[in-house]
C-alpha cells in the first residue's frame, strides 16, 4: 500500500486546521490519519444515537454522507425519526443549519433567495436563502412544486446558485438531507429522476425493534434529546476528514469492479436505464468514506457491496414490465452483485 510522501501535507483530523486547498492531488491516506478519521467518525455517530435509538445502520450513513460530500434522501413513514436524525446531525457539527419545510405554494427564491431593491443605497442587494447553510434540511421535498424542486437541483450538483444571472457558491461542506413519505399520494409532487441521480444515498429508517423503542420512551418521553445534543465537530476538523477521505486508496480493480457493476446494470433485462457515470463516482467517494470510518486507507469489496443499495438502487429506472410484475430496484442491485466477479488480491 502506497504510504503518504514526507512532503505531503494535510490538515490534521486531530487539530483545528485550516480548510484544505482544493485541486491538488493528495498523497494516499496514512494508516495513522485513518485511525483518527475513525475516531472522529465514531464520535459523530454515538452523539446522534443520543437522539436516535437502534438505528446504527441510518445514522453511519447519513455522516458517511457528509464527509463523501454528497446528499441524502430519507424515504420512510411518517414519524419514524427522518427530521430528528437531520436535526441531530447538524447539532454535532459546527455548522450552519437551515431547514425549508417543503409545500406546495413554497417559491424557489424561498429556498435560494431573492435580490431585493435597498432604498438606502438605492442599489439591488441579494438576501441569501436557507439553501446557503452547511447542512440543509429539505423537509417532505415531495410536496414542494416541480418548479421549487428544481431550485436545488443547481445547488446540489455544482455547489452553487444562480439568481438574476449572478451565480454564487454555496459554503463548503455543503449536504442537502431530504425526507419524504412514499405512502401519501395527494398534494405531492415525486422528484424526478434526474433530481433522485442527484442524491448520493437514498434510506429508509424503519420501524424500531421493541427495545429501541422502549428507550425512544426514555429518552423522549420527558425531555427533547435534541436540546441537549452538543456539537463534538468543528468545521475546521471536519473539512479535514472530506480531504483525508478522498485520499483513500482504491486499487485499479475495485475500480474496474465499480465500472463492471455500471455496465452490466444497464444491460440488465428489467432495467431500462441503467447507472450512470456519476453514479460510478459516488459510490467512489462513499466506499472512501466508508473504508477511512473502518481505519482502513485502503478500499476493498466488500464496501461496494455494503453501499451498493443505497447508492445505486434508486439511480436504476425499471422496464413497465418490471413494475408490473414486482420487481424491485434493490432486486435488480442484488442480481447485478450476483453476476459480476468480485476482485480478489493478487496471488490467490
Amino acid at each position: 500500500m502506497p504510504q503518504e510522501s514526507p512532503s505531503g501535507t494535510r490538515p490534521a483530523l486531530g487539530a483545528d486546521a485550516p480548510p484544505p486547498t482544493t485541486g491538488v492531488a493528495t498523497p494516499d491516506l496514512s494508516a495513522a490519519a485513518a485511525a483518527a478519521f475513525a475516531e472522529l467518525f465514531g464520535a459523530v455517530v454515538r452523539n446522534i444515537e443520543q437522539a436516535i435509538q437502534g438505528k446504527r445502520a441510518a445514522v453511519e450513513l447519513v455522516v458517511l454522507c457528509l464527509v463523501a460530500e454528497g446528499h441524502l434522501l430519507i424515504e420512510d413513514r411518517p414519524g419514524v425519526g427522518k427530521t430528528t436524525l437531520a436535526k441531530a446531525l447538524a447539532a454535532s457539527l459546527e455548522t450552519s443549519f437551515g431547514r425549508i419545510q417543503f409545500t406546495p405554494d413554497l417559491l424557489p427564491s424561498d429556498v435560494v433567495g431573492v435580490t431585493v431593491f435597498d432604498r438606502a443605497s438605492s442599489s439591488f442587494t441579494f438576501r441569501p436563502g436557507p439553501v446557503f447553510n452547511s447542512v440543509v434540511l429539505a423537509d417532505e421535498i415531495n410536496r414542494g412544486s416541480p418548479k421549487t424542486q428544481s431550485a436545488l437541483l443547481e445547488a446540489m450538483a455544482e455547489s452553487q446558485v444562480t439568481v438574476d444571472g449572478t451565480t454564487y457558491p454555496l459554503p463548503r461542506p455543503h449536504l442537502v438531507v431530504a425526507t419524504q413519505n412514499p405512502v401519501e399520494h395527494e398534494g405531492t409532487y415525486p422528484l424526478p429522476d434526474s433530481q433522485l441521480d442527484r442524491f448520493l444515498m437514498r434510506i429508509s429508517m424503519g420501524y424500531p425493534a421493541r427495545a429501541d423503542e422502549l428507550a425512544i420512551l426514555d429518552a423522549h418521553g420527558r425531555t427533547d434529546a435534541l436540546a441537549t445534543l452538543g456539537a463534538v465537530l468543528s468545521g475546521p476538523r471536519l473539512e479535514a476528514m472530506i480531504t483525508a477521505a478522498r485520499s483513500v486508496h482504491v486499487a485499479a480493480a475495485i475500480k474496474e469492479y465499480l465500472v463492471d457493476l455500471a455496465t452490466v446494470s444497464r444491460h440488465h433485462p428489467s432495467v431500462w436505464i441503467g447507472l450512470s457515470p456519476r453514479a460510478t463516482l459516488a459510490m467512489l467517494r462513499a466506499c472512501r468514506a466508508r473504508a477511512a470510518a473502518a481505519s482502513r486507507n485502503y478500499v476493498i469489496p466488500d464496501d461496494v457491496k455494503a453501499l451498493a443499495e443505497p447508492v445505486m438502487a434508486h439511480r436504476l429506472l425499471l422496464t413497465p414490465e418490471a413494475r408490473m410484475q414486482g420487481y424491485s430496484a434493490a432486486r435488480v442491485v442484488s442480481d447485478v452483485l450476483a453476476q459480476v466477479p468480485v476482485p480478489v488480491p493478487a496471488g490467490r
